[in-house]
């Protein structure tokens, strides 16, 4: 049984970095492109970043380039995302996405994808 589990989220002011962190287990972990949606109230979901299952390309949304960084650790299959002068807009359910070989883009995840329950970030101005 697959289960992707999210954390590290919670109530920062403007400005401040946060650091979320996305397991998985029940696959191969190194198979799995791997990234994060959010979805504001109110909102579409947003495809955030993705990182290619070989760790070669990575994709970005224009709204987080430059103040968020995506990583992997495949030995620890985990899963990170560094977030830098977080905005009042980055206020979001955070889900993390993996998708079997797949690699980045506008467009990912293109093949069979499972998702977590999302963890809350929350930033105030």
């Amino acid at each position: 049984q697959v289960q992707v589990v999210e954390s590290g989220g919670g109530l920062v002011q403007a400005g401040n970095s946060l650091r979320l962190s996305c397991t998985a287990s029940g696959l191969t972990f190194d198979n799995y492109a791997m990234g994060w949606f959010r979805q504001a109230p109110g909102k579409e979901r947003e495809r955030v970043t993705c990182i290619s299952w070989t760790g070669s390309n990575t994709y970005y949304a224009d709204s987080v380039k430059g103040r968020f960084t995506i990583s992997r650790n495949n030995a620890e299959n985990t899963l990170y995302l560094q977030m830098n002068s977080l905005k009042p807009e980055d206020t979001a359910m955070y889900y993390c996405v993996l998708s079997l070989f797949d690699v980045c883009s506008s467009s990912w995840p293109s093949s069979r994808n499972y998702w977590g329950q999302g963890t809350q970030v929350t930033v105030s101005s």
